[in-house]
This record gives C-alpha cells, sequence and structure tokens, in this order.
C-alpha cells in the first residue's frame, strides 16, 4: 500500500479525526484516485485504512452505497478548501470571483489532486448509475453551480445561469488539463490561474 492512498484522510465534521464512517469513505476517495474504479473494493478499503475485515460493509453494504458515500464525503472534502472568510463579500465584483477560482483551483491541484482524479472516477462511473448520477448533479447545483451564478449576477451578469456554464467548464477543463491531460506535468501557480480568471470574466462580463 502506497502512502496515496492513506494520506487524503480529511478532518471530521468538527475539525477532529475522521470518524469510522470518514475514513472508509475517504479511503475509497484515495482508491479511486490510485487505482481507479476497478480498485475500489470493500475488501481494499478494509485493507488500506487498516480495518478489520468487514468494516466497510458496516458502513455501506452494497456497492452502489460505497460510492455514494464517497462522492458524498468528496463533496465536504471540496468544500473546506475554502473557508467562509474566502468568499467574496457582497460588491466584490468580477476581481473578488477571478480571485476565488484562482485560489480554489490552485487548492485543488497544487494541494489535493488525488481529489480531482477521484471525482472524474466518479462522474464517469455516475454515466453507468442513475443513483449516482443524480445525486452528482444534485451536489454540484447546490454546492457549486447555484452559488456561482449567485456570484456572476452580483458581479454584473445579466445572464448568470448561461454564464456560470462558462465558468464550469473553464474550470473543469483547466482542472483535467493540469492533472491528467496533456499539462499534468506543471500546475499553475497562483498568479497564472489567477490571470486566467480575470481575462475570463473580463470576456463575460466586459469591463
Amino acid at each position: 500500500m502506497t502512502s496515496r492512498t492513506t494520506a487524503p484522510a480529511g478532518p471530521g465534521s468538527a475539525g477532529s479525526s475522521p470518524t469510522r464512517a470518514e475514513l472508509v469513505a475517504d479511503t475509497a476517495l484515495g482508491l479511486l484516485a490510485e487505482r481507479g474504479m476497478r480498485g475500489l473494493t470493500h475488501r481494499a478499503v478494509d485493507e488500506a485504512a487498516g480495518l478489520p475485515q468487514g468494516s466497510t460493509s458496516n458502513h455501506a453494504r452494497t456497492r452502489a452505497a460505497l460510492l455514494e458515500a464517497a462522492l458524498r464525503r468528496l463533496a465536504v472534502r471540496e468544500a473546506a478548501l475554502l473557508t467562509p472568510q474566502e468568499m467574496p463579500e457582497p460588491g466584490a465584483g468580477a476581481a473578488g470571483l477571478a480571485e476565488l477560482l484562482a485560489v480554489a483551483l490552485h487548492r485543488h491541484l497544487a494541494g489535493h489532486p488525488e481529489l480531482t482524479l477521484a471525482r472524474y472516477e466518479l462522474a464517469l462511473e455516475a454515466t453507468r448509475r442513475p443513483e449516482l448520477r443524480a445525486l452528482y448533479d444534485r451536489i454540484g447545483i447546490s454546492a457549486f453551480r447555484e452559488p456561482l451564478a449567485a456570484l456572476l449576477r452580483g458581479a454584473g451578469s445579466a445572464e448568470p445561469e448561461r454564464h456560470a456554464l462558462s465558468v464550469v467548464a473553464w474550470c473543469d477543463g483547466m482542472m483535467f488539463s493540469c492533472s491528467a491531460g496533456a499539462h499534468h506535468t506543471r500546475v499553475p501557480t497562483l498568479e497564472e490561474l489567477r490571470a486566467g480568471a480575470r481575462e475570463l470574466l473580463r470576456g463575460i462580463l466586459g469591463g
């Protein structure tokens, strides 16, 4: 077992050590990033997490339940990359939104690439599992798309839902290219991401 499988464990819900259920989900995310979907089994999670055999099944009886637990935990881990204090203040405009996008992307790519790889595994699997697809979409809308549209509206967008799609596509493209695509050997600097976000928003919002 490599350190990559166990290292990504995140904090517990109250900032303490993760619970057994959180450890199971964190380990599942690590396995998805390291070994892919075929490498994720209940036994593999038990072994990688150092848990007694059968522990993972106690928390997620089926494979579908294990995937959903991993996806829910992924949403928590990704949300924790930014603190509430780092969210733009009302009236921060395009500059505040560009800073938010740049910081979030840089923390994903430089500090938590395993979360991005696990997300791709889950996204592809969701195309084959309707229940996982429904959960994936609900989380994406509530955790990212709706807040992003609200920020764009506050920055002056006349079509925030349509513009949100453009911003999401840019973020997704940047993460894929720099984690699994042609530019995977180099993580952009925070300043490079900041410049890219500003250019994108300038084109969308004008000014």
